[in-house]
């Protein structure tokens, strides 16, 4: 309301109140006799608590006008360069059987001529994993070839059951292995779960508390031992369950109703999860990749502390370094490593899958990881020649990788998957955890009200930041809630509080926000800060992610206008885990994760189910859930543990509804994660995504990529095999 029209229902009160003390004075009334001796200087408060009662009125009329209705979230834009993924079910896929006969590259049958390896029928399971021909994008391939990559992060060792990194960037994916495979289920058209892989096959028991594991039976290591639920006992006993042990993902990731998942032996090539409720589905997810590590008992259970007494956890970490060949069951094997620079990893002899034509896969022969310091290092390599792939994950990139992708000479292609690249803002949820002041509990208990959060979505101009980080169809605005490129996705649950000034104008001042004070920023009304101070909020952005620092800008630009003052902060990574951690923030700009994209294998990150939850963690004290954090966290228990794929659809669909219209978190954008890949590789499945159940390596299944003779580039080390000292 403008200053002029206050002062002119100001007036109109005073001359109302005014002739009514007349009236009173001269006896047109009921009132005692003393009253008309009133002093004059009461008529003061009683006009303004008429003007603020008016003012208060007609400020509920300007907000019954504004629309604080959420607007329909819009179909996506198709980029040129995608393909629809061709989903099949598993059957056309892949299976598990005996072939008549199996072959392998020439230069590994001589070999075996030599008495070096056994023969391929001999290191082949009875029955192997056989990748069929009719998942096969290019059909049967043949033998040669190198896969040229790139890793910025260090190589710890291979004790990857302990924790240890050997150095990502795909580099785990193409050395290990795991009972399931979750990473190509965006083919499967008939379940969302994971592929089967060291194990065959599963089977849950008639009340849903007992899931038996078959295993692959024959199948062997690298260096030609035999793989059996030994090696899987020992990753469960002496790995998982051991708390000295810094596995992948520990014990607790077992624990239901607050009881411990068990795991029995059956003999050599089956075993079992007793669990302590029914239908734990979704710890299938937990099996996968990066989750249940299989660790070779052979090799490390004697230098295990359990059972070696001259050794430490941390000796016994470190008992697979990284100048040494590592014993794995992946496709290949690293067989040399120049710290900082280079490692080359080799076709595993030992490999345990077959294509139809029972042709021992992997068809590659060699894979090169250059190393560098930055993952950038990796676009800049593919562009430059010298890698064959890189991920395009941060929109800064994407142009100048488009460019040199139409160029003639371009050695690689772009290709863009579904929509799960997501940025973010999170408002602390948090009552008490790195709350030291008055000001810090105003702030929490500011962001827990609903139309608080409702006014920084309707803030902000998403199309806008979109276009300012990356013209054209690439990026559009995200509502939060699940990625629109997510299977359980649907539009239609979407409450889309997009960029409406006005709406976010009347929420703040229904809340009490004015600027008393005249000086651009709103002031804080004194039943919430009893100081009046001036509406300030601190951002903290990523130094890693260009796009974080864009929004974070953005933000202060479009919440400057309606008078909240946005204060930004730059962190590294380690920086912002730690405050995180310790509940120090108020505000932050996250690339948001998989969990997102595909609920399911991270359901527990879903709602504040977890005391590490990112956003509402909880400290010392209880943690205060919000009524509608409840209702998620109800939703999310019932989706870990649901087996029909159809009830799951439904409950995501509630869970989405609940959380865009209470806003949970603000979602900022979301985009395409983009591939681009080497030309002569043939086989990698088309619209593969990028980053989906898991990353391209895995995503790929690199055992089936093939590379045309006429195209095969050298190898570093030609007709080399992972071998091992005598023991």
């Amino acid at each position: 309301m403008s200053s002029k029209r206050r002062r002119m229902i100001f007036f109109f009160l005073s001359m109302l109140l005014v002739a009514a003390m007349v009236i009173n004075a001269c006896g047109g009334g009921d009132s005692e006799p003393e009253a008309a001796d009133a002093p004059a200087e009461e008529a003061a408060p009683a006009a303004a608590e008429a003007e603020e009662s008016a003012a208060e009125a007609e400020e509920e009329e300007e907000m019954m006008e504004v629309d604080l209705s959420p607007s329909e979230y819009p179909e996506p834009q198709l980029i040129v360069g995608s393909r629809e993924v061709e989903k099949l079910p598993l059957d056309q896929i892949l299976t598990y059987k005996a072939l008549d006969s199996y072959s392998e590259p020439e230069w590994v049958s001589e070999l075996v001529a030599e008495g070096v390896l056994p023969p391929v029928e001999e290191r082949l399971p009875v029955e192997p994993r056989v990748i069929l021909e009719s998942g096969m994008s290019d059909g049967i391939g043949v033998y040669g070839g190198v896969w040229r990559d790139f890793s910025a992060c260090p190589t710890e060792g291979y004790n990857r059951g302990a924790g240890q990194s050997a150095g990502w960037f795909g580099i785990e994916a193409a050395a290990f292995a795991s009972l399931l495979k979750s990473g190509p289920i965006y083919r499967r058209s008939d379940s969302l779960e994971p592929l089967p892989y060291l194990a065959k096959s599963w089977e849950w028991s008639e009340d849903g508390y007992e899931l038996t594991m078959n295993l692959i039976e024959g199948a062997k290591w690298s260096d030609g031992h035999p793989f059996t639920t030994e090696d899987v006992l020992f990753s469960w006993e002496d790995m998982i369950v051991d708390s000295n042990v810094q596995s992948p993902k520990g014990a607790s990731a077992w624990v239901f109703d607050g009881e411990m998942t068990q795991l029995e032996v059956i003999d050599d090539y089956t075993f079992k999860f007793v669990y302590p409720v029914a239908f734990p589905v979704q710890s299938l997810f937990q099996m996968d990749e990066g989750d249940f590590h299989i660790s070779p008992a052979h090799i490390l259970k004697p230098l295990h502390p359990k059972y070696n007494s001259e050794m430490d956890y941390v000796d016994f970490e470190a008992a697979m370094p990284p100048d040494k060949t590592p014993v794995v069951l992946g496709e290949f094997v690293p067989v040399e490593y120049i710290t900082d620079e280079l490692m080359i990893l080799r076709r595993n002899p030992y490999y345990w899958g077959v294509d139809e034509a029972g042709n021992q896969l992997p068809y590659l022969d060699e894979v090169v990881f250059e190393k560098g310091p930055s993952g950038v290092g990796r676009t800049l390599s593919t562009l430059a020649g010298s890698a064959d792939h890189s991920n395009l994950e941060n929109p800064s990139t994407f142009i100048e990788t488009l460019k040199r992708a139409e160029e003639d000479d371009a050695h690689f292609y772009v290709e863009w998957g579904p929509e799960t690249l997501g940025f973010s803002i999170k408002l602390n949820l948090s009552t008490t955890l790195g709350v030291k002041d008055d000001r810090d509990a105003a702030i929490r208990e500011l962001f827990r009200d609903v139309r608080f959060r409702k006014a920084f979505s309707f803030a902000l101009d998403r199309d806008g930041i979109s276009q300012s980080i990356l013209r054209g169809p690439f990026l559009r605005g995200w509502a939060g809630g699940l990625f629109p490129g997510s299977s359980y996705f649907d539009r239609n649950t979407v409450a889309y509080y997009n960029h409406n000034p006005e709406a976010a104008a009347a929420l703040l001042a229904d809340l009490g926000f004015e600027d008393s004070d005249g000086d651009g920023v709103l002031n804080w009304p004194a039943d919430r800060l009893a100081s009046g101070e001036n509406l300030v909020l601190a951002l903290v952005t990523s130094e890693d992610a260009e796009e974080t620092q864009t929004v974070g800008d953005a933000a202060v630009t479009l919440l400057g206008d309606l008078g909240v003052q946005i204060n930004v902060r730059p962190l590294n990574s380690a920086a912002r885990r730690e405050m995180n951690e310790a509940g120090e923030w108020e505000l932050r700009v996250d690339r948001d994760s998989q969990t997102f994209a595909v609920p399911f294998t991270r359901c527990r990150e879903l709602a504040p189910i977890e005391r590490e939850f990112s956003f509402h963690r909880e400290g010392s004290e209880p943690r205060e859930l919000l009524d509608f954090e409840q209702e998620l966290v109800d939703i999310a228990l019932a989706f870990c543990v649901e087996p029909n794929t159809d009830v799951r659809r439904e409950l995501m669909a509630e869970y989405n509804r609940i959380s865009t219209e209470n806003v949970h978190f603000v979602g900022v954008f979301v985009g395409r994660y983009g591939l681009a890949a080497a030309k002569r590789f043939k086989n990698v499945p088309a619209g593969m995504p990028v980053f989906m159940y898991n990353w391209t390596w895995e995503n790929v299944m690199p055992e089936q990529v093939w590379v045309d003779p006429s195209e095969q580039i050298e190898q570093l080390r030609p007709g080399v095999i992972p071998t091992y000292e005598s023991e």
